[in-house]
Parts: C-alpha cells; sequence; structure tokens
C-alpha cells in the first residue's frame, strides 16, 4: 500500500485543539464545515495548503497531544489529507486515527522540508522523499493495520468481516 503527496510542515506538540479548536466543539456537526477550520488556530492559511488525496502533514513530536477527540483524526481526513507523519503520536489519537482509517508513520521529519514530495510505503515502512532522492525508514505498518486502512478503519472492517480478527 503507497500512499504519494506533498509535505505541509508543522512544529512540535500539535494537540488536539489545535488540530481543531475545542470551540467548534457542539456548535458544528457537520465533518466537512468543521474541516475548513483545521489548524487555524496556528496558521490561518492552513486549508489552503491542502490539496485533497495529494497532501500529507509532517510534524515534529507529541503530535495529536491533549484531549481524546476522535474528532482531530477524522477532521484531517475530511480535509484530504492522506497521512500524518511525526517524530511521537500521542497514544489515544494514534489508536483514534487507525481506528477511522487515518495512516501515521513515526519518522524523523527533520529530513523532509515544506512542499517536499513523497511517496510512503506502508508495507515496507519506508518514506521516500522524491524531492531529496532520500529514504527513511519508519518500521513497517502491522498487516492488520494495513487491512484496517485499507477498508477505511474499524467499523468498516467490521461491517466487511462481521468480526474482528487480530
Amino acid at each position: 500500500m503507497k500512499i504519494k503527496g506533498k509535505a505541509i510542515k508543522l512544529g512540535d506538540n500539535i494537540n488536539t485543539d489545535f488540530i481543531i479548536s475545542g470551540r467548534y466543539k457542539f456548535s458544528i456537526t457537520d465533518m466537512k464545515v468543521l474541516a475548513t477550520h483545521i489548524m487555524e488556530d496556528i496558521d490561518p492559511e492552513f486549508p489552503k495548503k491542502i490539496v485533497p488525496g495529494s497532501s500529507i502533514i509532517v510534524a515534529g513530536n507529541n503530535f495529536g497531544m491533549g484531549s481524546s477527540r476522535e474528532q482531530a483524526p477524522l477532521v484531517i481526513k475530511e480535509a484530504g489529507i492522506t497521512a500524518v507523519l511525526s517524530k511521537k503520536f500521542a497514544r489515544i489519537f494514534y489508536r483514534n486515527s487507525f481506528n477511522i482509517g487515518l495512516p501515521l508513520l513515526e519518522v524523523d521529519t527533520d529530513k523532509i522540508d515544506e512542499s517536499d514530495e513523497l511517496e510512503i510505503d506502508l508495507d515496507t515502512g519506508v518514506v521516500t522523499n522524491i524531492t531529496k532522492d532520500t529514504k527513511l525508514a519508519t518500521g513497517s505498518v502491522p498487516k492488520f493495520m494495513q487491512e484496517l486502512l485499507r477498508v477505511g478503519g474499524v467499523v468498516n472492517y467490521y461491517l466487511k468481516h462481521g468480526e474482528l480478527k487480530i
């Protein structure tokens, strides 16, 4: 399973309130509308940088820390982001992301710059920076988690197979 896209670079400690502000928690329930507010508190122009289906968030340490709201990974996926790379993810954010079918990989993101063209191979765990002609090893995504990503998350997996086999 391969993912291609351009890097949108962010820093360290991107918490769930930066991803989608808590002020929208109850006032906006439509994910398409909510996605128009993605990262607006740290970069009001962020939504304009996204090319749906061809953008990859590249962050520093502690991506997704904060509350356990599932809205944060849902908004990233709804906005058209195809994957998130970070040096380290918050545990609950990591689980919520795979549950909805959003690929995450831990990698040394210092070697990736804004707008670098990337290719992620989930089978081998290699991120290829096409722009710089370099490869970064991340470790492969386990087969079961790859299947979750292929079908769009745990709910779709259950609907397809009628049970969860781990």
